[in-house]
């Protein structure tokens, strides 16, 4: 290419200035270990501050140096400027901005000033957040800032997840999270019409304000209101009056239903406004634009959840009724696209983004009934997040469980917390740029581990759940072989980092959810050596215990109860159950799919654990009665029943079981009765209902009678409807 000689000097003075230009917009802020430049916020307010100390903080640790922070000064060359305003950005936005040789840090609203401290930090000065605490940097005596000209928005307006790493200051403000005690006037953000409207204090005289059910009123603390009842508007206005009295400065309020399924009020006048609205929700809507036209200069979230999910057709939530939309019964294998119960959600969100640009997402990524399970659903993170923007959502909590030990919680509270910020990213390098940075030379093996198991359960079939077991996948992404290739996997990640305690014991913690999995399958198999799971018991008790893992699930069942139940309900004792392998002949057959199974089930000598999806046989409002057959006369003094509780799941204790005995199966004679006592607990519990007699008992039939208590009592989630019991093992011995 040929250039004449005028061109010439032309383009060579051009380039010369460009790179004067370049280097004197450079900002250096430190060199050689002393400050050169000095933090200057245009303003004292809380954002303005802590964006100033957060700087100052890093900036110290990296070089040593500690600029100074001054207020109200004109700025000068190496000064960072912090809290101007800017039309550049939105709410928690930012512009970094070069002007000369002073570097500006402009806010597009509330936190913007933080946010773009961070992202100077993050991108510019190669500070890398992870964990609760947990941090990196290359030291470096001197640091100058590139000239920059840049502005980012969030992509929601509001962004929650938890992590144990919110105990950090630091770490929520890098990953940009928020809580909603700092948006909802009280903490009052979800499930409040009984915070409202206490049924303990209104049922007795005015059963007529909550919910008819089945043809009955039914005031209970999960009950929900009678939304056609003119007086439970104005005692609710009235509530709400003094909330935000109470609490200046809030402007926002969550007046939204009890949790539980279908207990919504089915009077006359509330099934009326159903049916012309071909929802439920068109009532709950309306009755909330009544709230919210009274109170116009304040905001009201209500839930979008279970019976709620679908939209009405004629009312429209008005600008400040905000819409937080569940997805709680979707499976997580695949997108929300990709699956039929994914597709419902769709359609609701759909429906929801047609009339209302307030839309809040309530998101599930994490099994409640195993957060100490495998549960690899990272490939649908991003298409998920991206589907909640696509369609108007403005505020997005994506709901995992803050526990030590939860599935590779770490890095999916730092993946989510970026794809919440901006949904534009690749997911498969966010998490190599995680594992590289936590695992450090171990990354390559978990990293292999998890696209194994993504792609197992893809080839399974078998649909992921926020309710799962472990036991669901035993022959899908947890079967034998794989689980072998997981450990192998594991032991190279291990030794790969052997000699650095700190990494040893992030693999050592991330690996709990794979021996978790070992453990409850291999007390399904009876086949199973003893020996070797005892061992691992045995580790899995030391491991959770030194990491501090408090809880295997959203109940709050600690391992230390896990591994001791284990070893009285898993592991073989010297004790011999007669009942074992007999034959089970239903007078009264378990409810639904419990049917089909239900005879081999009860006599198996398996155990069922803390979920119901295995070994246990459920009846639903109904009573039990069973009789087994010993073959011949046997001699005895003890029958039980293994029964479970798990009340979140609608599994209540039974009133009482009677067993009898007979020679013939057809004359009964009386063994004993075991009266159950109410539990409210949430925590899943194992009640052995045992009779025992003072002198054996010869008999050939043993008859099991339950007594179930019909429906769900006025305190539990599901008030009115019919509640749930579970047996698994009869023991007779």
């Amino acid at each position: 290419m040929r250039i004449d000689f005028t061109k010439k000097i032309l383009l060579t003075v051009m380039l010369s200035m460009c790179f004067q230009c370049n280097t004197q917009a450079q900002i250096t802020i430190v060199k050689n270990g002393k400050a050169k430049g000095r933090i200057v916020y245009v303003e004292r307010n809380v954002n303005n501050e802590e964006a100033s100390t957060l700087l100052q903080r890093f900036v110290e640790r990296i070089s040593g140096a500690r600029l100074p922070i001054v207020e109200g000064v004109s700025p000068k060359r190496g000064d960072i400027v912090i809290g101007e305003s800017t039309d550049r950005a939105g709410e928690d936005g930012f512009a970094l901005e070069t002007e000369g040789d002073i570097l500006h840090i402009r806010n597009g609203g509330d936190r913007g000033s933080i946010y773009g401290v961070v992202t100077l930090l993050e991108k510019y000065l190669g500070v890398q957040y992870y964990a609760k605490d947990v941090y990196t940097f290359t030291p470096s005596k001197t640091i100058v800032i590139p000239i920059l000209h840049e502005a980012e928005t969030p992509a929601f307006r509001f962004r929650q997840t938890f992590s144990y790493g919110n105990e950090d200051p630091d770490y929520r403000r890098w990953m940009r999270l928020e809580s909603h005690k700092e948006l909802f006037a009280a903490d009052m953000w979800v499930h409040t019409f009984n915070t409202l409207l206490p049924a303990d204090v209104y049922g007795k005289d005015h059963p007529e304000y909550y919910s008819m059910i089945n043809g009955k009123r039914q005031p209970g603390t999960h009950s929900q209101w009678c939304l056609t009842n003119p007086e439970v508007l104005e005692i609710v206005c009235q509530r709400v009056d003094s909330i935000f009295r109470a609490n200046p400065g809030y402007r926002m309020l969550s007046i939204s239903q009890n949790d539980g399924n279908g207990t919504y009020c089915q009077c006359p006048e509330c099934k009326k406004v159903e049916d012309e609205e071909g929802a439920v929700s068109g009532n709950y809507i309306r009755f909330l634009n009544k709230i919210a036209a009274r109170f116009p200069d304040k905001e009201f979230s209500t839930l979008a959840y279970l019976f709620t999910m679908q939209p009405p057709k004629k009312v429209k939530p008005l600008p400040n009724v905000n819409i937080m939309l569940c997805d709680i019964d979707c499976k997580r294998e695949v997108p929300l696209t990709d699956n039929e119960s994914g597709k419902e959600f769709v359609k609701a969100l759909r429906g929801w983004s047609a009339i209302s640009d307030n839309i809040f997402i309530w998101d599930y990524v994490i099994n409640f009934d195993g957060v100490v399970s495998p549960f690899p659903n990272f490939h649908c993170l991003q298409k998920n997040i991206s589907l909640f923007k696509q369609h108007h959502a403005t505020m997005l909590f994506e709901q995992n469980i803050s526990n030590r030990g939860t599935d590779f919680l770490e890095m999916k509270a730092w993946m989510l917390a970026r794809l919440m910020w901006n949904p534009n990213q690749d997911t498969d390098a966010l998490m190599l740029q995680f594992m590289n940075g936590y695992y450090g030379q171990a990354a390559p093996y978990l990293y292999q581990y998890q696209k194994l198991l993504q792609g197992a359960l893809l080839a399974s079939g078998i649909p992921l759940w926020i309710y799962d077991s472990p036991i669901t996948h035993k022959q899908g992404m947890l079967n034998e072989p794989l689980r072998k290739t997981y450990n192998e996997l594991f032991d190279k990640a291990e030794e790969a980092v052997q000699g650095d305690t700190v990494l040893l014991n992030r693999v050592r913690l991330s690996r709990l959810p794979l021996q978790y999995s070992e453990l409850e399958i291999a007390r399904t198999n009876p086949d199973r050596d003893a020996e070797t799971t005892r061992q691992q018991l045995e580790l899995f008790e030391q491991r959770t215990r030194e990491y501090g893992v408090v809880t295997l699930n959203e109940r709050n069942n600690h391992p230390a109860d896990y591994c001791r139940l284990y070893r009285q309900r898993f592991l073989p004792t010297n004790e011999r159950n007669i009942a074992k392998g007999k034959s089970v002949q239903f007078k009264s057959e378990p409810s639904g799919r419990y049917a089909s199974f239900g005879a081999e089930a009860l006599t198996d000598g398996l155990y069922g654990g803390t979920t119901f999806v295995e070994s246990w046989v459920g009846w639903e409002g109904r009573d039990a009665d069973f009789i087994i057959d010993l073959g011949e006369q046997q001699s005895f003094t003890t029958v039980s029943g293994d029964f479970l509780l798990q009340s979140g799941a609608w599994i209540l204790l039974p009133e009482y079981v009677t067993y009898s005995v007979s020679d013939d199966g057809e004359t009964w004679r009386d063994f004993g009765t075991y009266t159950f006592t109410e539990d409210r607990s949430l925590t899943v519990k194992f009640i052995d209902a045992a009779v025992s007699v003072p002198k054996p008992v010869n008999a050939r039939y043993v008859r099991v009678a339950v007594k179930g208590i019909g429906k769900c009592p006025s305190w539990h989630y599901g008030v009115g409807y019919d509640a749930w019991f579970f047996i698994d093992e009869v023991i007779i011995r």
